[in-house]
């Protein structure tokens, strides 16, 4: 980032993008049934309910990571109260098909975790200066990621999957 960023627009641009996702995540999960958020187009499709924990997964997993604390999943109770056959840290990425069936939730457990969630989160963008959006979280990629560069591709992690919730719920309505 150059010296001459103003950090409070970035800020501000940052959350204006998580409370988008958060009121995506309230659309698709209101009216969402048990039935509904299982569903699987193809036998080797993601659930809605796989999406939304997954995205919140990541959600979860890389703010934490980069702000340095513990993920709200493990934190405050949400592995136990999902009670999913998965290990604690299992963010869903490169899961098989069998995997992703394991994963059942009802629309008020998703929409909760993501709520807890994205508090942490836009509590962790309030914090941002230029130097940490600057500081590198992740040394495992080439070139190494900023945590700039890691919010902006939660964001855009969470909207992808997020299409992908609107779409089946538009196969479900289309039915």
């Amino acid at each position: 980032m150059s010296e001459h960023t103003d950090v409070g627009v970035t800020r501000a641009i940052l959350r204006d993008h998580f409370e988008r996702i958060r009121e995506l995540v309230v659309a698709a999960t209101d009216g969402l049934t048990y039935e509904m958020s299982d569903y699987r187009p193809e036998p080797d499709a993601n659930s809605i309910a796989w999406l939304l924990w997954h995205l919140t997964r990541v959600q979860d997993d890389h703010v934490s990571g980069a702000a340095g604390v513990e993920q709200a999943w493990t934190a405050r109770g949400w592995y136990e109260r999902f009670a999913l056959p998965l290990p604690a840290d299992d963010i869903g990425y490169g899961h098989t098909l069998e995997q992703v069936g394991l994963v059942h939730a009802d629309a008020r457990l998703l929409a909760d975790y993501h709520g807890d969630v994205h508090t942490a989160t836009l509590a962790y963008v309030d914090t941002l200066t230029v130097d940490e959006l600057d500081r590198i979280v992740d040394r495992r990629w080439d070139p190494p990621v900023t945590a700039a560069v890691r919010l902006v591709s939660v964001i855009g992690d969470c909207l992808q999957h997020l299409g992908q919730v609107a779409y089946v719920q538009g196969l479900l309505e289309a039915g």
